[in-house]
């Protein structure tokens, strides 16, 4: 049986499943920062700042006018998972909480009834180049979490699973179980928590002449493999050329080799959610008049409000992360 249902492209934003809303990999080469860990003027000259999404001289803004990165803006109806290979992330919400992550770090937050953040990316180095790379994922929730207290979590590279069964290939398990191994450390009001849901996060490496193996699912899932990193791999029966985004049949066993070349890939699957589904902008929910009560509530709330000196926030010099919780209680790995 074919094992690839689907063969994509990977541009800047990535196609996705069910459960998985959006899925985008940013890989940004920021020069030198200035003393605010910020750009200095001579690179923002020819950039539409606030909106700067070309990838002008090998980095983005995004909206960010100096540091880089998204001020603050609203969240409602999924999650976000944030996992920055390289470089760091400024975190701050309206519930209070805020951090530094990063060099491997993820940031996962349950945004469900409403939360406002920024996620900042201070250039922190000064003598040489900021290098970020980072994957940002939207998991949708279903209708009985919607609208969950907002909560989120850190999730240090020190923690997260580096699985080496094989000397050939490493996997880090964000989420869910492979090959034994569990890690299910979502917040506490994750829909991914249940490990009935069957959501896996994987990012594998596999060195040349490497094998990775992961089983059919259990249940019905959606798959989706991105191949962002090599030349070509063998899938199964299939050769894969250049950066593709795959979906595929999870009842089938995956086998990929990596016969002349090191490969990298994620894998995004869960069991979707199947429910009808509206999106404005950062709210998703189940109907347009949700959306019409979720801007109400919003205009009304702003989610409890922005208390921060600055929409951009960044939490100064210095590599040391930390998170702190809404509660007060400092967090470093």
């Amino acid at each position: 049986m074919k094992i690839i249902k689907q063969q994509l492209a990977l541009n800047f934003q990535w196609p996705t499943q069910d459960p998985f809303l959006f899925c985008v990999h940013h890989l940004d080469h920021y020069p030198p920062g200035n003393s605010t860990q910020g750009l200095d003027s001579k690179y923002l000259k020819g950039r539409n700042i606030g909106q700067d999404f070309e990838p002008k001289d090998g980095f983005r803004l995004y909206h960010g006018e100096e540091i880089p990165g998204f001020p603050v803006h609203p969240h409602r109806g999924f999650e976000t998972i944030t996992i920055v290979r390289n470089g760091f992330a400024d975190h701050a919400d309206s519930l209070g909480a805020s951090g530094r992550y990063g060099e491997g770090d993820v940031q996962w937050m349950t945004a469900g009834s409403g939360v406002q953040h920024s996620e900042m990316f201070p250039l922190l180095h000064s003598d040489k180049e900021n290098t970020l790379e980072l994957f940002q994922i939207w998991l949708n929730l279903p209708k009985s979490h919607k609208m969950v207290p907002a909560d989120f979590k850190m999730l240090w590279a020190e923690n997260i699973p580096k699985i080496k069964k094989d000397p050939l290939v490493e996997i880090s398990l964000i989420h869910g179980e492979i090959q034994g191994e569990s890690f299910r450390e979502a917040p506490s009001n994750s829909w991914a928590k249940n490990p009935a849901n069957e959501v896996n996060i994987l990012l594998v490496k596999i060195m040349k002449g490497g094998h990775f193996k992961f089983n059919k699912s259990q249940n019905p899932t959606h798959r989706s493999l991105y191949f962002f990193i090599g030349n070509e791999m063998r899938l199964n029966d299939e050769l894969i050329k250049g950066k593709s985004g795959l979906f595929l049949d999870s009842s089938l066993d995956l086998d990929i080799f990596a016969e002349f070349h090191e490969v990298e890939f994620l894998i995004l699957e869960a069991r979707p959610i199947n429910e009808p589904m509206a999106q404005h902008g950062p709210f998703v929910m189940n109907s347009k008049e949700e959306i019409l009560q979720t801007i109400r509530e919003y205009q009304v709330t702003q989610f409890g409000g922005w208390k921060w000196a600055r929409p951009d926030m960044s939490h100064g010099p210095g590599t040391e992360r930390f998170a702190k919780y809404p509660d007060g209680h400092m967090e470093r790995p």
